[in-house]
């Protein structure tokens, strides 16, 4: 079995430990004991130096803990090696946990929404909660409610207890023997294998971004101690260049870009308008000015050295809404085809383009009255415009 040091003392960053056993090329190593933690209860694994190696990654394996090396450990089984964990990623670390455990319990004790999952991730964590109606205001009260925890600097101890007899938890555990349990002062007592700060205090500060609904539940996004600090730095950055673009001061920002947005909306309506007068007139011109064939059908082909077909939709509809025409427009670059049929010519457009299509290796498909779909290549664009007529 492998001694976990982080289980009493989450500070200590130095060890020393006897080397037990060296597999996989000398890169997977076991100790008698260790203050690297392993990937755990959601909690990322440390870093670190094992007798001068990198360490990248730590793993649980119940009795014992593999150390997964950058490269063959340089000592014998039997001897002693040392080990240096990463002071900023642990501290990090600790900071966020048990920054979750307080606002786990903030959400329970002040609105009745219990924890379901936690992640903690590289940049941010966040917390699910069975609870809605989450919303701007809940998070700035809860932030500033777990704020106010924070800086109260609570004592947070680590005990050993009885599973039968550990009492007050805030969640119920199913396992056996002996449990770790971490507990905050007068705020929360919790089952537990992470690592944890002494006192509320030395999680610094924390940052509720944003809450949105999944599965039924509620994620909120959470950061503590400098990761707070840097998001927060990142945001107020952000903010300032994107008034510089206003020639603005920051708390103007919301109410010009919602201006700004609301302009956009009235210029994109225009333009939609402008873009069908265009192509009625341009449909017109190009529809008188094409000879029906023997069938009565007038076929215009049109093609493009670039651009998406679904662009030229409007001119499409145009077209065919003059009657007795067919309308086959290309791209080049990406291979694209656009097929629109009136509905007097008999022809079903997505039928009949998804047979051009399946015999050149393309694939798409629509409706009776307008199809589109990719081609192979730019060179089957004219194998396609011969099996619909336009040759």
């Amino acid at each position: 079995m492998t001694e976990r040091l982080y289980y009493t003392d989450a500070y200590q960053l130095s060890f020393s430990a006897t080397v037990l056993a060296v597999v996989d090329d000398e890169r997977r190593v076991y100790l008698d004991r260790t203050a690297f933690y392993p990937s755990s209860g959601g909690q990322p694994h440390d870093l670190g130096v094992l007798g001068g190696v990198a360490v990248t990654d730590v793993v649980d394996e119940a009795d014992r803990i593999a150390h997964i090396l950058a490269g063959p450990l340089p000592c014998a089984v039997g001897a002693t090696v040392s080990g240096n964990i990463d002071a900023e990623r642990r501290v990090d670390h600790m900071q966020q946990h048990s920054g979750q455990h307080l606002l786990s319990a903030l959400f329970a004790d002040q609105y009745g929404w219990p924890t379901v999952s936690v992640h903690f991730g590289a940049e941010m964590s966040t917390l699910d909660i069975a609870g809605t109606g989450v919303d701007t205001d809940v998070l700035r009260d809860a932030e500033a409610r777990a704020n106010a925890l924070i800086w109260s600097n609570r004592g947070i101890t680590v005990s050993f207890e009885d599973a039968p007899t550990a009492a007050g938890l805030r969640k119920p555990s199913d396992r056996d023997g002996t449990l770790r349990i971490v507990t905050i002062a007068e705020l929360d007592r919790s089952a537990c294998g992470g690592t944890h700060v002494r006192r509320t205090g030395e999680i610094g500060s924390m940052l509720l971004r944003r809450a949105e609904r999944t599965k039924g539940h509620t994620r909120v996004e959470f950061l503590c101690g400098m990761r707070a600090v840097r998001r927060a730095r990142a945001d107020a950055a952000l903010l300032t260049s994107t008034a510089r673009l206003f020639t603005a001061a920051p708390d103007d920002v919301p109410p010009l870009v919602e201006r700004l947005q609301q302009r956009t909306l009235e210029l994109e309506k225009e333009q939609r308008r402008l873009a069908g007068e265009l192509a009625a007139l341009e449909a017109r011109a190009l529809w008188t000015s094409t000879l029906p064939s023997a069938d009565g059908v007038r076929r215009i082909r049109l093609t493009h050295a670039s651009g998406a077909v679904r662009d030229f939709e409007p001119l499409a509809q145009a077209l065919i809404g003059n009657g007795a025409c067919a309308v086959l427009i290309s791209t080049q670059s990406p291979a694209g085809v656009l097929y629109a049929t009136a509905s007097d010519t008999g022809l079903d457009a997505a039928v009949t383009l998804r047979g051009a299509l399946t015999a050149v290796g393309g694939r798409g498909g629509g409706s009776p009255r307008l199809a589109q779909g990719s081609a192979p290549s730019a060179e089957a664009l004219n194998e396609i415009a011969t099996s619909l007529g336009f040759a």
